[in-house]
């Protein structure tokens, strides 16, 4: 909307923010104290508090997250593409956290518990991937008018996206090293890149019940990306042969190709949306822009679950 000047509402005094990120006291409630509370108020909102805040800003830490969006220039859109790259940062976060129980819970042998984790990552990838309906709001002039003030930032440079990808099997030292320079993330995101998968725990998993994996795939260099190998495939073409919901190894890969599929959708609304917005222009984090997306919609985390269909 280059035709259009921004007016920011300062809604909150940074200035008065407490920015720590340490627990903010509030109060502890019971259902005989909500009860109590509730019959003082005639069932009214509760509106009265002690202190500088009241418990919903201490719980969420509204008041710091609404100082968070400083936009670098008076292009209109920008204080959109600001906010909405934020929004996607907590939903990576929301996601990866699911997966890193779900790995967990697989290694514990509750795959009930990962299969429902996994059923809510997919909704959340979902949920990012609708973000792009926003975004696409965004117009060529709009865009042009703060895109210099991003210098190299790009979303690839999303250290809780990269823990994402790490998590689900995508691997690359070199994309990690972007983070390598940050104290405070580096030792995390290295940790990511040496550690095992989610898949590759669940190729463990299947090992263990019997099914005949390639010892290769049980102990190899986790800081290389998934590749697809065909005794992963057969055991799954076993499982997919008791195809039951009873049966929670089948069910385990259907929650995967899901998931997988929904990712997919998120990949290519990426593709679609800047090169909507930006063309075949390079971008602004080195690489070759919708080029090097494009490629990336390519990409499958469990490619032996989607191989397998041809065989089955």
């Amino acid at each position: 909307m280059s035709r259009v000047k921004p007016v920011f509402p300062q809604l909150v005094d940074p200035r008065a923010v407490n920015c720590s990120n340490e627990i903010r006291p509030m109060s502890v409630s019971t259902d005989e104290t909500r009860a109590y509370t509730a019959q003082g108020t005639a069932g009214q909102p509760l509106v009265d508090f002690d202190g500088a805040s009241n418990d919903y800003v201490a719980y969420q830490f509204i008041d710091l997250l609404h100082t968070l969006q400083i936009p670098r220039s008076q292009g209109y859109d920008e204080s959109c593409f600001i906010v909405m790259g934020q929004v996607k940062e907590l939903l990576f976060q929301a996601l990866h956290f699911e997966l890193h129980n779900a790995r967990h819970q697989v290694d514990q042998n509750q795959l009930a518990e990962a299969i429902r984790m996994l059923g809510r990552a997919k909704a959340i990838v979902g949920y990012i991937a609708k973000s792009w309906d926003v975004l696409n709001t965004i117009t060529v002039d709009g865009f042009n008018e703060f895109r210099d003030t991003l210098g190299h930032a790009s979303g690839q440079l999303s250290f809780m996206y990269r823990h994402v990808e790490f998590i689900l099997g995508n691997k690359s030292e070199r994309l990690a090293q972007a983070h390598s320079n940050i104290p405070h993330v580096w030792p995390k995101m290295k940790e990511a890149l040496e550690a095992p998968s989610l898949y590759d725990r669940i190729i463990a998993a299947l090992a263990q019940r019997g099914y005949a994996i390639d010892a290769a795939m049980l102990d190899r260099d986790w800081t290389k990306p998934y590749e697809a190998n065909a005794s992963v495939e057969a055991a799954w073409k076993k499982i997919y042969g008791d195809a039951r919901t009873e049966n929670p190894l089948f069910e385990l890969a259907e929650a995967l190709i899901a998931l997988d599929d929904v990712f997919s959708e998120y990949r290519w609304r990426h593709f679609t949306s800047v090169s909507r917005i930006i063309g075949h222009k390079p971008g602004t984090g080195g690489s070759a822009g919708v080029g090097w997306l494009r490629h990336v919609t390519e990409l499958r985390f469990f490619p032996e679950l989607w191989s397998l269909r041809t065989a089955l």
